[in-house]
Order: C-alpha cells, then sequence, then structure tokens
C-alpha cells in the first residue's frame, strides 16, 4: 500500500473505534460507557432507518395516544422509544432509564442485571415535524446512578446536568449525525449507508464566533417579556449599531436548529411566556443533554438567570426556559433579562 493509500485509510475512523480510543486515555475506564454510547448509537442506525422509509412503512401520524406532557404521540415516537428500550435493557450497564414519553421512571426488567449509569432520553424530538419531512433527533444524557445497589431510583434520575458522565444527540434528515461529548471536548460522526457505520467527520467541534443566527418563535412574541422582546430587538439589530444583525433560522425541532447553531454559530431560545411562565421544554430530556454538549464546544446555556447545569432537578418532567449557544450571545441575553 503506498503511503497516500496509507493517510487515507487512517482518517477512516468509526465511532467504535473513537470511544475505545478515547477509553484509553483513562486506566479507570471500565468499557461500560463506551459500550453504552455504541448502544444508542445502534439505536440511531436503527431510528434512521424508520424514518428514512416511514412514509413507505405506513408509520407517519398520530398513535390516538396523548403523552404525559400532553402531546399527541406519534407512530415514530412510540417506534424511536421502544427501540432505545429494548436495545439496551438487558446490557447490564443501565439502573434505571426515564424517557420524555413515559410518565414514571422505566426500571430495568427484573430478569435483567442492573448496571451503574443511569440514562434519560428524548426519542424523537421535533417528532411533529415528521409529516412534512423535517429532521427530528434523539437527544440523551447518561449519570452515573448515585444509589449503591439494586434497581434505580428517583434519586438517581433527578440529578443536575453537572454530573453527566456524558451526553449526545442524532439527527435524522438528509444525512443521519451522532455528536456526543463525554466531557472532553465534542465530536460529531455521520453515518454512512453503504456501509451502515458511523464515521468521524465532524472533530473537535467548537460554536463559531461570530455568530450567523438566531432561533426562536416569534410566533409567540406577544407573550414574551419586555426584556425579552428588546434581546430578539438587538439580535436583529434593531436600535443598536455596534454589532451584526443575525439572521433568523428557526425549524421547530429543537435538536435541528441546535445542530445548526453548533456548526455555524448561533443562539436558540425558547423564553419562559405568559402561559408557559416556567419554560416549555423539558430540563431533563432536551435543555440539559444539550446544555452539556454547548459548554463543551465553548458555548453555554441559561434559563435567563442561572447555568442550566446548576439546576437541580425536582421532578421528572420539569420544565424550564432555554438560551442556548454562542457563549457571547447567552450572556447578553441574561444581561437583558436580570436588568
Amino acid at each position: 500500500m503506498g503511503q497516500n493509500q496509507q493517510q487515507q485509510s487512517q482518517k477512516i475512523i468509526t465511532i467504535e473505534r473513537h470511544v475505545l480510543q478515547t477509553q484509553r486515555l483513562y486506566p479507570e475506564a471500565t468499557g461500560r460507557l463506551t459500550n453504552l454510547l455504541y448502544d444508542l448509537a445502534l439505536a440511531g442506525k436503527y431510528i434512521a432507518s424508520k424514518t428514512s422509509r416511514a412514509g413507505l412503512a405506513q408509520i407517519l401520524g398520530h398513535t390516538g395516544q396523548t403523552n404525559v406532557q400532553g402531546e399527541k404521540v406519534m407512530k415514530l415516537d412510540q417506534l424511536a422509544d421502544q427501540a432505545i428500550f429494548d436495545l439496551i435493557d438487558h446490557t447490564g450497564r443501565l439502573a434505571v432509564m426515564a424517557s420524555e414519553e413515559h410518565e414514571n421512571l422505566i426500571p430495568i426488567p427484573e430478569k435483567y442485571p442492573c448496571g451503574e449509569y443511569v440514562l434519560l432520553f428524548d426519542p424523537l424530538d421535533g417528532s411533529s415535524n415528521i409529516d412534512y419531512n423535517v429532521s427530528v433527533g434523539t437527544i440523551f444524557a447518561i449519570h452515573r446512578r448515585k444509589t449503591s445497589q439494586g434497581p434505580g431510583t428517583m434519586a438517581d434520575i433527578l440529578q443536575p446536568g453537572r454530573t453527566m458522565v456524558a451526553a449526545g444527540y442524532i439527527v435524522y434528515g438528509a444525512s443521519t449525525m451522532f455528536v456526543y461529548s463525554t466531557g472532553h471536548g465534542v465530536d460529531g460522526f455521520t453515518l454512512d449507508p453503504d456501509i451502515g457505520e458511523f464515521l468521524l467527520t465532524h472533530p473537535n467541534i467548537r460554536i463559531p464566533e461570530p455568530p450567523q443566527y438566531y432561533s426562536a418563535n416569534q410566533g409567540y412574541q406577544s407573550l414574551w417579556s419586555p426584556s425579552v422582546v428588546a434581546y430578539t430587538h438587538w439580535l436583529q439589530g434593531i436600535g443598536s449599531s455596534n454589532h451584526d444583525a443575525l439572521s433568523q433560522r428557526y425549524v421547530g425541532s429543537l435538536v435541528t436548529d441546535f445542530h445548526r447553531n453548533m456548526l455555524a454559530g448561533g443562539v436558540y431560545y425558547y423564553p419562559a411566556d405568559i402561559e408557559h411562565p416556567q419554560g416549555k421544554l423539558r430540563l431533563l430530556y432536551e435543555a440539559a443533554p444539550l446544555a452539556f454538549i454547548a459548554e463543551q464546544a465553548g458555548g453555554l446555556a441559561s434559563n435567563g438567570h442561572d447555568s442550566i447545569l446548576d439546576i437541580q432537578p425536582e421532578k421528572l418532567h420539569q420544565r424550564t426556559p432555554l438560551f442556548i449557544g454562542n457563549r457571547s450571545l447567552v450572556t447578553k441575553a441574561e444581561k437583558f433579562i436580570n436588568n
């Protein structure tokens, strides 16, 4: 093999190889977290295969059920939720799970051993868009359990974001991307459908400066506080000449909007409003995992007052306002809100 061919082959890094290489940097690592991340990658491949042929497989539309959030359950929501559970429940790596789609925590079946980790996930974020061929995604967070043995408990689930050992998301769109962090930077992998494997395509992701976009549903602007409206005007360059105006980009799938801003620079925000004074996004399944990713990429996430990662959850489906993206834009939002 020639030198050029050798160099090209060395550039092909699968997600399995990458997580194994990362594991070797830490002598205390047991390999269980590595295997758990690969379990999630496998779940991502399965969900991607279903979302890409949803219309053909007649799995678009609603199930006729409503979840704990009061939202209509999409057929693909149910499929993704069940897939993640089925692919991980028996591995002995988890003590307990929690999903946006379940009212209570999800225990590990008694016939399987309990492990040392806790998994929280939104199986299919943005699923209301799936019927219109808009990108959707899976979001996940991993903690070490707090209890020492036996089945996992609510105490294992209700941990602040600072205790996470890993977090990530999978975007199902024109291509499928798996983005994750174990607290040592952020890396992105793109699924090659020909070989059925995630390959490293975006190493060491950093949110770029200067930012380009802001992402918010301005259809709710009449419900926002004056400070959030003023912040939006500042982003648009209205009444300010000390920075370039940002362009608005808003898809309505949190993971998709966040992913774009991760790669291009920008801020996503879903503030508290008159109808949702506690915010609308879920702290454990959406805000905290993406906050972990954002900080590892040099950004920040806030509820307008405090870091998302420092919030102590009090209940399973707790909601929160969210401002996330470039650190400079998030701290500016806090200044508007707190002045």
